[in-house]
């Protein structure tokens, strides 16, 4: 069994930790920060805290807060301007997986200049980017330890990802006291997208004992958690579980990548602008199920308990557990959550959809996502699980 692994990175972890923000800034050596944020925290006065703390050190700071739910190619374009107009020599980024990718990418351009699409792919960017903090207000991408960052094209509908161990923030910093600003239908598709990076990385091909420390520690995490956090946003201990858990997963499928779940969700939300965890846990059942039929079934019936022994209210013997039983209760899970059932209830058209079904498909396989699902997966197959998750899944 070969593998390898490295986390390279600061991280500060704990209730009131937003407090050590300026002497992570100071640290930095640098003198103006960026904050790049969206417009409810800094309706709310977030972002003005994270500006006072930061003047605290001394350190001047202006702020971008037009993020969007799936940032585009336009917006990194604005703040990326905005960065180098201003005079900034570092970006706090400050808020949900949108704000993150926008300052990784932003990171990117304003140091090396161009499109962010001009470093599509792997392996694009030429060296060291703009220094950056990342301080993460939901429980859900883990984009604070991972080496990604996810823009929207809407000249091509197309969701595309620059990855670079150079996106990695030098400092993240985890307070659980912010996640609970997020009203309650942000923390259920984060918290469900967290639990699905755990998942996917956990029955990757790619999977390492490594990756699945991290994958089954978030999974119980999240599990434990997710619908106490939901249903009470002042519940804090929820809160620094489903944080954590966001975390751990988010270093689990750094390692391990994630799956078919993912790779279909990007074009649905390219093509009908729908969040991401709720396209993620609208897909996430039909996928499921459709894996149980991996080759490697008894090691998936393995690992399909477990997921079930973690984020099931019920208990069963492992004698008496059978894999379509996890499909069942992710389901269930979700109308708990409140996501809607289908991609109809979502409020896609179904004209819509199969208008712009085989431009997904196609998108969808283009994903490294799919090589590393546990079945293997055609063009056929991404066309039928998306038909069988519009309508209310059975």
């Amino acid at each position: 069994m070969d593998f390898a692994f490295s986390i390279p990175q600061n991280v500060v972890f704990g209730a009131g930790s937003l407090s050590k923000l300026p002497e992570l800034a100071a640290q930095l050596k640098k003198t103006k920060a960026l904050i790049i944020s969206g417009p409810h925290l800094e309706k709310i006065g977030l972002v003005a805290k994270c500006s006072s703390a930061l003047k605290k050190a001394g350190i001047e700071s202006v702020s971008f807060c037009r993020t969007e739910g799936n940032p585009s190619v336009e917006t990194v374009e604005s703040a990326s301007s905005f960065f180098i107009e201003s005079g900034a020599d570092f970006i706090v980024a400050f808020g949900g997986g949108s704000p993150l990718d926008v300052a990784k990418a932003v990171a990117v351009t304003a140091r090396y200049g161009g499109n962010i699409t001009d470093y599509e792919g792997g392996g694009k960017v030429p060296g060291p980017v703009v220094p950056m903090i990342a301080i993460p207000t939901t429980a859900g991408t883990g984009s604070e330890v991972t080496s990604f960052s996810v823009i929207t094209d809407h000249s091509r509908n197309y969701k595309f990802s620059v990855s670079s161990n150079y996106l990695l923030p030098e400092y993240a910093i985890l307070d659980p006291e912010l996640i609970a600003s997020v009203p309650k239908g942000t923390a259920a598709a984060c918290g469900i997208d967290a639990m699905i990076h755990a998942l996917e990385s956990y029955i990757s091909k790619a999977a390492s004992p490594f990756s699945e420390i991290f994958s089954l520690r978030a999974l119980e995490l999240i599990g434990s958690a997710i619908r106490t956090y939901v249903e009470k946003r002042d519940d804090a201990e929820a809160a620094e579980k489903m944080l954590l858990g966001s975390l751990f997963a988010g270093i689990a499928f750094s390692h391990a990548r994630l799956g078919n779940v993912h790779a279909m969700s990007h074009p649905v939300s390219a093509f009908f602008n729908l969040a991401h965890g709720i396209a993620n846990a609208i897909l996430l059942p039909t996928v499921v199920k459709f894996n149980e039929k991996a080759r490697e079934e008894l090691l998936l019936k393995e690992k399909y308990y477990q997921i079930y022994r973690c984020v099931s209210k019920n208990s069963v013997s492992k004698e008496n557990f059978e894999p379509s039983m996890l499909s069942t209760e992710l389901v269930a899970l979700n109308s708990e959550l409140g996501i809607p059932n289908g991609f109809e209830k979502a409020g896609i058209s179904k004209t819509d959809f199969e208008n712009v079904i085989e431009d997904m498909a196609k998108d969808a396989m283009k994903s490294g996502n799919i090589r590393v699902n546990p079945r293997e997966t055609r063009r056929e197959d991404i066309l039928e699980l998306y038909r069988k998750s519009f309508s209310t899944w059975s």
